[in-house]
């Protein structure tokens, strides 16, 4: 399990950012999904305790996943050296999510400012749990602003740190592990007990990430214009404001240094869900939090990756 070296994650970044994620090419993502729905149906029939079965769920797939991922980059050099930088660096481009993130929540920003309400609902509804149908417009500039944080964190941040750490079979088991509690992380009758195992495990390997992403949001505000201080202050004092154990690290920094309020009330599957509020409302929700959020994003990354080269090089004196 070897680290990626900097020149297959530089070009996995400049392909994300070229790319973002085509529909039309392979993602090991999708196979990924349907591995998860094919293994999830045959330990419903096969095991009648659901929490061992979710346990063996996340095993099965999560261990799958890098045992094909490093098997092929294994045979993809040994092929020839140029296949398997290729193969590595379209293996670790295929874990990021800043192109594709920034791109999808645009689509709900510019229908917002055209004032199509309606468009934007059904653009939000496409990167967001919550029910979207008869969300107002203020409502809608906040769970843009709140999945961009989150998804700073669980889509970017994680990946890179990941990729960095174990290179792009560890990436890629990190996406299965996102995947699963998607797919069987729900608190509902269906997946209460069979998923428990895979939404404790994503809060596990989302631990480090998380508060990672949180610093790094701190430290890249004053690069694009926000407030490093807010951004500390209100992490530190409103990160336990959220149900995860996670998402208030990143989200509480980026309502910090937007200086906005981000949570309230949001409606999941028809029923209403009063969540605690993070940051104090300085500034309403706009398209200015929205791209402020956007550059957050992007200062974070570039700040992870930016210290990853300096630790290589300093390591390699």
């Amino acid at each position: 399990m070897a680290p990626i070296t900097p020149s297959i994650l530089l070009t996995a970044l400049i392909l994300d950012l070229l790319l973002g994620d085509p529909r039309r090419l392979p993602h090991p993502v999708v196979g990924i999904g349907r591995l998860i729905s094919a293994l999830e149906g045959i330990l419903r029939r096969l095991v009648r305790d659901e929490l061992s079965g979710g346990a063996v769920l996340l095993v099965g797939v999560v261990g799958t996943t890098w045992l094909l991922t490093f098997f092929a980059l294994k045979g993809a050099y040994a092929v020839h050296p140029f296949l398997g930088f290729s193969a590595a660096a379209w293996l670790s481009y295929t874990c990021l999510a800043a192109r594709s993130l920034h791109a999808e929540s645009k689509l709900v920003a510019d229908r917002l400012s055209a004032g199509d309400l309606d468009g934007a609902r059904y653009y939000l509804s496409r990167i967001v749990g919550r029910d979207t149908d008869g969300l107002t417009e203020h409502e809608m500039w906040r769970a843009l602003v709140e999945t961009v944080a989150e998804n700073t964190s669980d889509g970017v941040i994680a990946p890179l740190f990941y990729l960095m750490l174990g290179g792009p079979a560890l990436g890629l088991a990190y996406k299965a592990v996102n995947t699963l509690e998607s797919m069987v992380g729900y608190r509902n009758e269906r997946y209460l007990l069979i998923g428990r195992a895979s939404a404790r495990f994503d809060d596990l390997a989302n631990w480090i990430p998380a508060r990672l992403t949180g610093l790094l949001v701190v430290a890249a505000a004053p690069l694009v214009g926000l407030s490093a201080r807010g951004a500390f202050r209100i992490m530190l004092r409103d990160r336990g404001n959220h149900s995860s154990p996670n998402s208030g690290f990143p989200e509480a920094a980026a309502a910090g240094a937007l200086g906005v309020r981000l949570g309230g009330t949001n409606r999941y599957f028809g029923k209403p869900v009063e969540k605690p509020t993070i940051g104090d409302p300085q500034r309403e929700l706009s398209l200015d939090s929205y791209r402020g959020s956007v550059r957050l994003m992007y200062g974070a990354a570039a700040l992870l990756v930016a210290v990853w080269g300096i630790l290589l090089a300093a390591l390699n004196l």
